[in-house]
This record gives C-alpha cells, structure tokens and sequence, in this order.
C-alpha cells in the first residue's frame, strides 16, 4: 500500500455507496463533494437505484464479493486516507465491507442510509442488526439522521434532548463518535449534536446550529455532509473541525441548490467557494 501523501497531493477519500441515477446523492454526491474539497475520489459501489428527486423507482444491490472486490482495488493499489459509508443495502453486503475494511488504518465515517429523502427503504430491515455488529465497531463516527437514530434505538425521537441522549447510548455502545442530525426536529433552528467518548470513559457533547433554510432541494445532504467529513479528515483535520466545515460546505450547497426536479432537488454543490 502507498504511503500518505505529501501536503501537495490530494487525500484519497474511498466512497462505499450507492448509485443515485439522477445524481443528487450517494456517490455521485461523493464524488462531487469530495472533488470540491480536495481530495481524490475513489468508489465501491453497492447499489445501482433508478431515483430521481419524486422518489426511488428501483434498487439493484452489487454481490458483496464485487463490492469488497471494488475496495480491495482502491486500498490495494491507490491506498486511503479515509472512508466513507452510505447505502449497503442488505447483510450480505455489510458482511463482506466489513471483512474488507478490517483492520485499515483510517478515519471511517460511517452514514447509516435507510430511508431516502422521498421516503423509499433504501436498507433491508434484517441487515440493520448486521451493521450494529460488524461495521459500527469500525467506525470512528456516525452520523444518523432522527429517524435513523430512532430506528437503531428502538424508539421514537421528537426533540432535540431525546436525539442528544440517544446519541449517547450509541456512542457508549460502539465506541464511536456520533453526529446525530437533527433536521427532523421541530425546533425552530437546525440543531446537531457530536458526542465524542473521552479516553477517561466521559462522553464529551457539543452542538452546532443554524437557521432553517426554507427550501424542498435537500436531496443528497446526508450523504454529502459524511463525505465532506471524511473529505476534511482525510486532509488531517480533527473530528470537531471537520463536522464544523462539512456543515458549513452542507449549507453553502443547498444555497445554491438549481431547483431542478418537480420533488427534493440536488444540492448544487460545484457552486460553493467558501465554507465561511
């Protein structure tokens, strides 16, 4: 395996995701954050879905083997400077991402995909107790939105104080960082809650927040925030920052969202030029 690069060569930034035909989200959104931010775009696909911005019309999973195969390809020859997670699918293919990524030395950042923007199941339900087991103990963050954060809990979630104590029973259950999105609150601001175990045992919490943009182009914002993340921390930036940047890279994105699709439109993402 290469070496890291130098400060001058972009950071690769493997994408373990699916295919959003229409090019709003899994790892076509990737592809483009991660160009934006400078680093090098590598992929293993492990869906192919027929989707547009009204919804989902046909999912189509990789054989796990390929999708560890497309890993082994990148890491093997190109190396990785971080990883990112999106849409698996089913068991069989957690199973072999899992085996494939065991024992890389990278940032993981680990988006647990389950229901797309339109509302489609994007994960079959027995293959969420598989990656409890086999991916969240390799992950250095997770980043579920409230719904999905609920659904690995077991409960229902409504306020911002129920997301933040649920994120940390996840993050003291894994041993992962977990950035609980909380877009589907219905507080009056976007609150995000970033739960980091501390060596000494204690959980340290912090929130980030910011008005509501009133806008329906929000199609791909999970997937685009993980990539931006691990994007960021490819580069060597620490956890807190980067989350800082991907949100504000996130934001920059759906401000200058085209408006194109009759339902949750893309992001516009070659738009951004500052993170400020």
């Amino acid at each position: 395996m290469n070496t890291a690069p130098s400060p001058r060569i972009p950071p690769r930034i493997l994408s373990i995701a699916g295919s959003d035909s229409s090019g709003g989200a899994g790892i076509q959104a990737d592809i483009k954050t991660i160009t934006m931010l400078g680093g090098f775009a590598m992929t293993a696909i492990t869906t192919v879905t027929a989707q547009n911005t009204v919804g989902v019309q046909a999912i189509a999973p990789m054989s796990g083997d390929v999708v560890a195969q497309q890993i082994a390809s990148c890491i093997d020859d190109i190396g990785v400077d971080a990883i990112k997670i999106g849409m698996l699918h089913d068991a069989e293919i957690i199973a072999h991402v899992a085996r494939a990524l065991t024992g890389v030395r990278a940032p993981i950042i680990l988006d647990p995909v389950m229901i797309s923007t339109s509302g489609a199941a994007l994960i079959d339900p027995g293959a969420i107790a598989a990656m409890r087991d086999t991916l969240f103990p390799l992950a250095s963050l997770i980043t579920p939105n409230l719904p999905e954060l609920g659904h690995l809990l077991g409960r229902n979630l409504s306020t911002t104080r129920e997301m933040a104590e649920a994120a940390e029973e996840l993050s003291a259950s894994t041993g992962a960082a977990v950035l609980a999105k909380g877009g589907h609150t219905e507080d009056a601001r976007i609150i995000d809650v970033l739960i980091q175990p501390g060596t000494d045992g204690a959980e340290r919490a912090l929130q980030f927040d910011h008005a509501r943009i009133d806008t329906p182009h929000t199609h791909g914002t999970g997937c685009t925030l993980s990539s931006a993340i691990a994007t960021l921390m490819g580069h060597g930036q620490p956890l807190e920052h980067a989350v800082r940047l991907g949100r504000n890279f996130v934001l920059r994105a759906i401000e200058e969202a085209p408006g194109y699709g009759a339902g949750n439109g893309p992001l516009g993402h070659q738009a951004v030029r500052s993170l400020s």
